[in-house]
């Protein structure tokens, strides 16, 4: 059954691992690219992500100008959301961002030690926000 907007925005604000999907361009050859990554989303807001600036990922964003973001669970019952939309912007990440988006995912503990890391190891980082356009959903739980 799918889920109201309430509980497909609800759900989608937990912190899931979504699975990215971005065009691959023009080659036909080439399938989407689809990878898992950590999000950031609060009911009736934009998505945003956090990823490396000169990455293949940022690069497909930007050409296609779009993505889909994809979560799921099995437990308690198998739903998901998928969610669809248009680039609203980019922007240099902070740390500030880094930790957030951290900490929705990390315990606590973990979470200055991970961004420490990540801040001086990982490169150039940019946050790219999606505005959510077509939504899917489905709960199986009473099938």
């Amino acid at each position: 059954m799918a889920l109201s907007p309430e509980e497909r925005e609800h759900f989608l604000a937990e912190p899931h691992v979504a699975a990215l999907a971005v065009a691959s361009g023009e080659k036909e050859d080439r399938a989407p690219l689809a990878v898992p990554i950590w999000y950031q989303y609060a009911p009736g807001g934009d998505i945003w992500i956090l990823t490396g600036r000169d990455s293949r990922k940022a690069g497909l964003i930007a050409a296609a100008g779009r993505f889909t973001l994809m979560v799921d669970r099995l437990e308690p019952t198998i739903r998901y959301v998928s969610v669809e939309g248009p680039v609203t912007g980019t922007e240099p990440a902070t740390r500030e961002q880094l930790t957030e988006i951290s900490a929705r995912y990390l315990p606590p503990e973990k979470v200055e030690g991970y961004v420490d890391f990540a801040w001086n190891n990982h490169g150039a980082q940019i946050v790219v926000r999606m505005r959510p356009e077509r939504w899917v959903s489905s709960d199986l739980g009473q099938v």
